[in-house]
């Protein structure tokens, strides 16, 4: 079967590029999703994330290398296996980022990229309710919904606590002002998830030039003797199918499986390739390095003061929650679990804001089996969790063998930097300043993890390296950059040293941005979009010059 584009993976990205490169009825796409339909009820749910946490039906349940600094520990690292990606089973926190976060992207050699550059796609895929404004659009597919409203009521004793620590607070985490205390805002419209399969893909399902494979594996990228990628080799119902692209193959398989493809096609480091046996296409060894996440910690508490756990805890508060939803789309089922947080300076020497905090009115501990649900504690609680929002820690991702079907080895390689391990003792710091206010003491009975007796660095320290997990916050696996030793992609996502592949997804990132990932993954594939079609437009303009002189010639 032959197509113009062949986009790999129906995530966050994937599914943006399927709509925007068949939008003009001119180019005919291939889009090939790994998992099967997001038409489940509790894709459309908010609160259904709970649900896909820990299913192997939805989601690829990855875990990295045991951590040396986090106590040996494999940390869980949950990816989409579904139609939408990691974006259908994700907790819609709706946050771009610093704009120096993307000033760093075009210093760090992706020209185009700096905040400026941004805004105008950022813009272009929301549907926010302040409307048109300097830093909002309102004609977008993505459906922003601010939460502000809704919240249960303890989220405002957080904000009065963090008014009484003396930071500041923020309406819009998208706006003018990101740092200080704030609610956040969710990608929902409806009370219903609004993610790029429900907003992008679905409306265009039945586009003539539109052809979706789910239940698809893509083995491997294949490339002619100059080093154009001309298709893929895929395995599907146990036997192999290969699709060829007249024009691009756009990977957009995220931070592990995008370069894991790349790998077993023979894109990446030598002797990673030689160890498993590939023959080498293109020595890029970038490929795989530069991984980044958000490590987060939680600390519980005991309230004097009902909180979700109440309502959400017993069947019969379940069903009430439930019935709410099913007649009104409004209540806590309609709306993200971190309701609450913002983004802080660690201490006086900090330039921008370096942590990120989550106020959750209810509190669950991850369970430790993979059958189990995620559940509220039996008590009335809340819960305070910190990451730091720029890790310098980089880790890693490899194939583990020449067999697509055997998980790759991810390495976070957390706290391996000494400006890592400050900012786990401030964020540590922090958490307890803000709940030593009045506000916040006032509706705590106790603190019960990790406890009062966990109050020096060294205890902090500890506390994070025993209990803190990814917040799923995976990319930069194959960085954007001008330099082909240390990156993957340039600033047009092309792969360095072939042609007609690009990679559009959160591991081109250079450098993680400050908070919740999908907002920047689905601009990245806005822009990128644009990008695949202007440079179409200049091959055809080319190639009508070519034609034009040639025929002068005769």
């Amino acid at each position: 079967m032959n197509y113009d584009y062949i986009i790999v993976g129906a995530g966050s990205a994937g599914c943006i590029l399927a709509n925007r490169l068949t939008a003009s009825g001119q180019h005919s796409v291939l889009l090939l999703e790994a998992g099967g339909k997001d038409s489940s009820f509790w894709f459309k749910i908010p609160v259904g994330f709970t649900k896909t946490y820990y299913n192997e039906t939805y989601n690829w349940m990855y875990y990295s290398e045991p951590e040396k600094e986090l106590d040996n520990r494999p940390i869980y690292c949950p990816r989409g296996k579904v139609q939408g990606g990691s974006g259908s089973i994700n907790a819609m926190i709706y946050v771009r980022g610093q704009p120096h976060d993307f000033d760093d992207w075009a210093a760090a050699g992706a020209k185009g990229w700096a905040f400026r550059d941004v805004l105008p796609y950022f813009r272009k895929l929301e549907s926010h309710p302040l409307g048109n404004t300097d830093y909002h659009g309102a004609d977008g597919p993505i459906g922003i919904a601010p939460m502000k409203d809704a919240v249960h009521p303890i989220c405002h004793v957080f904000l009065k606590g963090c008014d009484q620590a003396g930071y500041k607070r923020t309406d819009d985490f998208n706006g003018a002002q990101f740092e200080g205390s704030g609610i956040y805002d969710v990608n929902t419209r409806n009370g219903q998830r609004s993610s790029s399969s429900f907003e992008y893909l679905h409306p265009v399902l039945n586009r003539k030039n539109l052809h979706v494979e789910r239940d698809v594996l893509v083995s491997q990228v294949l490339f002619d003797s100059n080093k154009r990628a001309t298709g893929v080799v895929v395995k599907q119902n146990g036997g192999a199918r290969t699709f060829t692209a007249n024009r691009e193959v756009i990977l957009a398989a995220g931070a592990v499986d995008t370069p894991k493809l790349l790998q077993l096609s023979g894109v990446g480091d030598k002797a990673l390739l030689a160890q498993h046996g590939i023959p080498l296409v293109q020595e890029l060894p970038a490929v795989g390095q530069n991984l980044q996440d958000h490590l987060c910690v939680s600390f519980y508490y005991r309230a004097n003061v009902k909180t979700l756990n109440d309502e959400m805890r017993p069947l019969l508060g379940k069903l009430k929650l439930a019935l709410q939803y099913l007649l009104t789309r409004k209540g806590p089922l309609a709306m993200s679990v971190n309701q609450s947080g913002g983004f802080f300076k660690g201490n006086d020497a900090q330039t921008q804001p370096n942590l990120q905090l989550y106020f959750n009115p209810l509190s669950y501990r991850i369970p430790k089996s993979n059958k189990a649900n995620l559940e509220p504690e039996p008590y009335s609680g809340f819960l305070l969790a910190f990451n730091p929002c720029r890790p310098t820690s980089r880790g890693s991702i490899e194939i583990a063998s020449n067999q697509v079907e055997d998980a790759a080895k991810i390495r976070i390689n957390a706290l391996t930097t000494e400006k890592d391990i400050d900012e786990v003792i401030q964020g540590c710091e922090l958490v307890r300043k803000v709940m030593a206010t009045p506000a916040l003491k006032g509706i705590t009975v106790e603190e019960i993890s990790p406890g009062p007796q966990v109050n020096t660095r060294e205890g902090f320290l500890q506390y994070f390296r025993e209990q803190s997990g990814s917040i799923y916050h995976l990319c930069g696996s194959c960085a954007m950059g001008a330099d082909a030793r240390t990156s993957v992609v340039d600033a047009r996502l092309r792969v360095h040293g072939l042609t007609g592949l690009r990679v559009v997804d959160a591991s081109i990132f250079p450098n993680i941005t400050s908070g919740n990932i999908n907002a920047p993954t689905m601009m990245v594939a806005e822009k990128g979009a644009e990008m695949i079609l202007k440079d179409a437009l200049a091959d055809a303009a080319n190639q009508r010059t070519q034609d034009a002189e040639l025929a002068a010639t005769h």
